[in-house]
């Protein structure tokens, strides 16, 4: 099998590649710009691989500026034959707005996502299966000596494919967790990084200032909160905990942002709280995360609390 580049090389990669291509949009770029551009292709075939395929979601975005009524009926032809940069820049606009509308960056770096109403499953070329969380993205870096998935967003559970001269390895952020012949969840929230076992067990490990190991066994949950920079490991229910593989998830006394956090994975516009005494509010249930109207009632219902519309926003507020 052949050696893969590491993830952080592709991921630098992916980077360059972005940048070039917004740096390329520009309508005065530079002639030196341009010699450096041609360099950086010329140097590795795969930069220009990688480019294309920037290349190809830029123009996923362009064909998303002509489908959409209100952007393709926009006359932006200057008025003034003396200033076309205006229309040109204008054009750029739209379409840099657009890719990053249409997750581009993300979609560059990742090797598997998840679209808002997906939660897909994929077996992996050592016969490990990874099933995402709707809006959930990993990267993978296969090698001849370990496997490793980095978490670039949201939630993924693994049933790792038996191979201990190759050890399998989740990146999250400042968490490491390596699998020892198990199944396990790992969820990579805004303030906190959620490991739950539901097979044999974890080494769960963290980066930087506190530097930490544990091994977390089948049915414990670990949670390092990123704030205080402690982890602490509590008994579940593994079938309870990961609900949402069923679209929903159960919840005991927890804040009212983590939920919401949750139904984001699955809205298309965006839920938002009318501030942070709200955001703290505690709940204790099941939620159907992924049916947001079901959700926001049991939200009224148990808090007490409204949700008023604004176009592709939500807003939880007081009555």
């Amino acid at each position: 099998m052949p050696v893969k580049e590491s993830s952080d090389s592709r991921k630098r990669r992916n980077r360059e590649a972005a940048d070039w291509l917004l740096r390329n949009s520009a309508p005065d770029q530079s002639e030196d710009d341009r010699v450096r551009f041609e360099a950086w292709l010329q140097r590795d075939p795969e930069n220009c691989r990688t480019y294309s395929a920037a290349e190809f979601l830029m123009g996923d975005a362009g064909r998303a500026i002509q489908s959409d009524p209100a952007l393709a009926h926009i006359d932006i032809r200057p008025r003034n034959r003396t200033k076309p940069v205006i229309a040109t820049l204008l054009l750029a606009g739209f379409a840099t707005g657009a890719f990053f509308a249409l997750d581009g960056p993300m979609r560059i770096q990742a090797d598997m996502i998840a679209g808002t109403d997906e939660t897909p499953i994929r077996t992996l070329e050592d016969g490990s299966i990874v099933q995402l969380n709707a809006s959930s993205a990993i990267s993978i870096d296969f090698t001849r000596d370990q496997r490793v998935i980095r978490l670039l967003r949201g939630q993924a559970f693994f049933q790792v494919a038996h191979a201990p001269e190759r050890p399998f390895i989740v990146l999250a952020g400042e968490t490491k967790v390596t699998a020892l012949g198990t199944a396990f969840d790992v969820r990579y929230g805004n303030e906190d990084t959620e490991v739950t076992v539901t097979e044999n067990a974890v080494q769960m490990e963290q980066d930087g200032d506190h530097a930490t190991s544990l091994r977390v066994n089948k049915d414990e949950q670990a949670i390092y909160d990123d704030t205080r920079k402690t982890t602490t490991v509590t008994p579940v229910d593994g079938l309870t905990t990961l609900g949402w593989r069923r679209g929903q998830i159960a919840v005991d006394n927890a804040p009212l942002s983590h939920v919401v956090e949750e139904m984001n994975r699955h809205f298309r516009g965006r839920i938002v709280i009318a501030g942070s005494a709200l955001a703290d509010r505690r709940v204790s249930g099941t939620i159907k995360v992924a049916d947001t109207k079901d959700a926001l009632a049991f939200i009224k219902k148990v808090l007490g609390l409204e949700a008023t519309r604004l176009g592709p926003l939500v807003v939880i507020h007081r009555p």
